[in-house]
């Protein structure tokens, strides 16, 4: 979970279908001196850590997702870390990209290596970037010198200033933590800390949006659920609270907003859990919630910031650090839900879960046919799934024809959305892979109901 002075409980939490909820809330995300507004069409960059519900997950470096509509998220690097902090705890969490206003990258991050919401650290971590592929000039940035932490940092350009603003949480002589402020050029030297946000009560995870219509918006993290403020000015001790908090059953944080092609997404982290909300218009504080089968998080992300990118260094990316090697596959009917294997038997369950290298699968020619497909488990290589009596089981290979035909499926249309996928038997081709009371199995599909259960997505 991110820096939180109040912990999210474990537990899972689901967004399946649209459904509005009426928010007094608007914004926009910072993007240098710009809202995102004009990043319409741009791919995105993701930055996050790695988190597990049992640990295994759990890595405290730089994660990097890319994404084309800011929907659907590919790690790169094999989700694992493209660079790790070797000061401080030796550990991030919180991390934030920001495009400087020279084209090139700042990378900052909360100095905590796990969960010890009592460390007292002063410091963050800071890197450069020309274009996000090399993270050079590694250091420790000093912002205050009190006797608490120093959370969840975010940067914009502040223009009135001639500088960068650095906003983080802190506890100051309040007694609870507020929003606190420092200014810099060049993220090696800063400013004295100024209260920047304070309304009264414990808040952290400031993100700030500017220049929305004339107006600037924050918003935080209070009492489990995100709340906006606004202000005309950028000045510190401006802001003012306008609307209640959105927080689903157990609570979130770290709000992020993002626009892609002419829609607005917010997000926030539910342990692990990421919630996306959707409007066309800020000004109307209403928003609906995001149909869960249109996103797709990066594998065990964390407290994630979001920037769009050219589409050069998008691509630049993904040439260097690579696609995953592996798929996961989400139900269409039940989408907080992928196939994993447990205790050997193919089934559905709810992310996140641990083993989270259960869902993970490596799609390969099909053992009886090339043309198909066979699904190699990553965690356990000698081991597919094959269907005995028509339950779908991870077995090891014997290198029997029985076998190779069992394991073998023919990837298809979606049988309830042509651009998702279904998989037909090679050996029973009148039978699809379908779940039932959450188990994989192959059957007959004939009903609306059956089609919808065949049918999942193919991503990473």
């Amino acid at each position: 979970m991110s820096a939180s002075a109040t912990p999210l409980p474990s537990r899972r939490l689901f967004l399946g279908m649209a459904a509005a909820v009426p928010l007094s809330m608007t914004g926009a995300l910072t993007i240098g001196s710009q809202s995102a507004a004009a990043a319409t069409g741009s791919p995105f960059v993701m930055g996050y850590f790695t988190w597990s519900p049992n640990g295994r997950g759990d890595d405290y470096g730089l994660h990097l997702a890319v994404s084309t509509d800011a929907l659907q998220w590919m790690p790169l690097n094999q989700n694992n870390p493209v660079v790790t902090p070797t000061g401080g705890t030796g550990g991030l969490r919180d991390p934030f990209i920001l495009p400087k206003q020279d084209g090139s990258y700042v990378v900052m991050a909360t100095d905590l290596k796990g969960t010890n919401w009592n460390l007292q650290s002063q410091y963050i971590h800071v890197w450069d970037s020309a274009d996000l592929r090399s993270f050079d000039n590694y250091r420790l940035l000093k912002l205050h010198s009190m006797a608490t932490h120093t959370w969840a940092p975010e940067a914009f350009w502040d223009a009135s200033r001639g500088q960068y603003a650095i906003i983080y949480s802190s506890v100051n002589s309040s007694g609870h933590n507020v929003i606190m402020v420092n200014y810099t050029t060049d993220f090696t030297t800063v400013t004295s800390p100024q209260v920047f946000f304070d309304p009264g009560y414990d808040i952290i995870d400031g993100s700030l949006a500017m220049n929305v219509n004339g107006v600037n918006y924050l918003y935080f993290k209070s009492r489990n659920s995100l709340v906006g403020a606004r202000s005309t000015s950028l000045d510190p001790g401006s802001f003012r609270v306008f609307t209640s908090g959105l927080a689903p059953q157990g609570g979130i944080e770290a709000p992020i907003l993002a626009q892609a092609s002419g829609t607005w997404y917010l997000w926030g982290d539910a342990n692990g859990l990421f919630y996306a909300w959707q409007t066309i218009d800020l000004s109307t504080g209403t928003w609906t919630a995001t149909d869960r089968r249109t996103y797709t998080q990066p594998l065990n992300s964390k407290h994630a910031t979001i920037q769009p990118i050219p589409q050069t260094v998008h691509d630049n990316m993904v040439a260097k650090w690579g696609k995953p090697a592996w798929n996961r596959l989400k139900s269409y009917n039940f989408p907080d839900r992928y196939w994993r294997h447990a205790d050997y038997i193919g089934r559905i369950d709810p992310y996140p879960f641990d083993p989270y290298t259960d869902s993970q699968w490596k799609l390969v020619p099909g053992l009886a046919d090339s043309s198909g497909v066979s699904f190699q488990s990553v965690n356990n290589p000698t081991r597919y799934l094959r269907h005995s009596y028509y339950q779908l089981r991870l077995d090891v290979n014997d290198g029997t024809t029985t076998f190779a035909k069992d394991a073998t499926f023919y990837k298809t249309a979606g049988l309830a959305d042509a651009s998702w996928s279904s998989f037909r038997s090679y050996n029973y081709p009148d039978r699809y892979i379908r779940h039932y009371d959450y188990v994989l199995r192959i059957d007959p599909i004939s009903t609306a109901a059956a089609r919808a259960d065949a049918t999942f997505s193919v991503w990473y």
